[in-house]
């Protein structure tokens, strides 16, 4: 009897996993480090490298924002920056309308043009999600393209003439702050039972379906959270270029998106955010080399590290893995605990 009870007892000796609130002290730890950062990076740090911080803390939540639908859910959005758009325009349009000054009015915004782009994320996947593959794909890039044309001739946000006095109201803090909250968002849902409903599509949707899980709706969940902090990253944007114009969301953001999800790896978060970084970087360095030869090879070269990257590494710098995943066993189990069932 003690014989034939033995492979049981074995199998009860797995850790149960633990509550995403153990783990919670590691983000809010992060967000104290963001603001304490803030009045130091705004003060100490050169003007030319301040703003290219900020623009890599944006990509960093489009390409996690993205990685969502591409990565863990394997659908082909082609129209991120459509999103990025709504959510810009209706930040900014209520920010100058209503003279927001205060942080609460700030995120009120914010907030706002979030679930404007949810909500446009929600009546453009309701029956876009149906499809897949390249029919998705064209659908999304479709709705990128009429968001784009549909801002030109708005005139209340300036038309063709793009969108102007926006109050500066973005900060190293809030840009980040923001970083961590998407970043932290995508890391619950992705180990929760909706994260594992994505997964399942991602791998065989016939078979998810079989065993009830509902493909429309999974898909449409992760596709409006995308939308909603691709949205959010708009706001930041805005606010911090101060000025807004329909030909900076064009296909070609779109694509710059993807190519910081492929790059970084399809289904890994980590790698999202080390894409997006090394992209909004290697473009600024490569920058004196036009000043030598007086001829922009930046694009030539930018193009060819990541076809070169691609070959050698087709799944991505990460693939499907995470940060954690390399860290010693007792400090993954106290940050991650689904990678350390992972290695065991």
């Amino acid at each position: 009897m003690t014989q034939k009870n033995e492979p049981l007892k074995n199998l009860s000796t797995h850790r149960e996993p633990r509550s995403g609130l153990r783990t919670l002290w590691v983000w809010l730890a992060s967000l104290a480090l963001v603001w304490a950062l803030d009045f130091w990076v705004t003060d100490q740090l050169d003007a030319y490298f301040f703003t290219i911080l900020m623009y890599a803390g944006i990509n960093i939540t489009l390409a996690v924002s993205l990685n969502l639908v591409n990565g863990f859910t394997g659908q082909f959005s082609m129209g991120h920056a459509g999103f990025m758009s709504v959510g810009g325009y209706v930040a900014a349009y209520l920010s100058t309308r209503y003279q927001a000054e205060t942080p609460l009015a700030f995120v009120t915004a914010l907030v706002s043009g979030g679930l404007a782009a949810a909500g446009a994320g929600y009546i453009v996947g309701l029956p876009s999600l149906r499809l897949k593959g390249d029919y998705l794909a064209i659908v999304t890039l479709g709705f990128g393209e009429i968001i784009r044309v549909v801002l030109l001739n708005i005139d209340a946000v300036g038309g063709a003439r793009g969108m102007t006095n926006i109050p500066p109201l973005t900060t190293f803090g809030w840009v980040y702050s923001v970083v961590v909250v998407t970043v932290f968002s995508a890391w619950r849902l992705v180990n929760s039972s909706h994260g594992r409903a994505l997964l399942s599509v991602r791998e065989d949707e016939i078979a998810a379906e079989a065993m009830g899980v509902n493909i429309t709706r999974a898909k449409l969940r992760a596709f409006v959270i995308a939308a909603f902090f691709a949205g959010i990253a708009g706001g930041l944007f805005g606010h911090y270029l101060r000025y807004l114009n329909p030909a900076t969301f064009d296909f070609n953001r779109s694509f710059e998106i993807i190519i910081m999800v492929v790059l970084g790896g399809m289904g890994s978060i980590t790698g999202s955010v080390v894409a997006a970084l090394f992209l909004s970087g290697i473009r600024e360095a490569l920058r004196p080399l036009q000043e030598i030869t007086k001829i922009d090879f930046r694009m030539v070269i930018y193009s060819l590290m990541l076809i070169i990257l691609m070959l050698t590494r087709p799944n991505g710098l990460f693939g499907t893995r995470e940060l954690s995943e390399f860290l010693p066993a007792w400090l993954r189990d106290r940050l991650d605990p689904k990678a350390s069932r992972k290695s065991t």
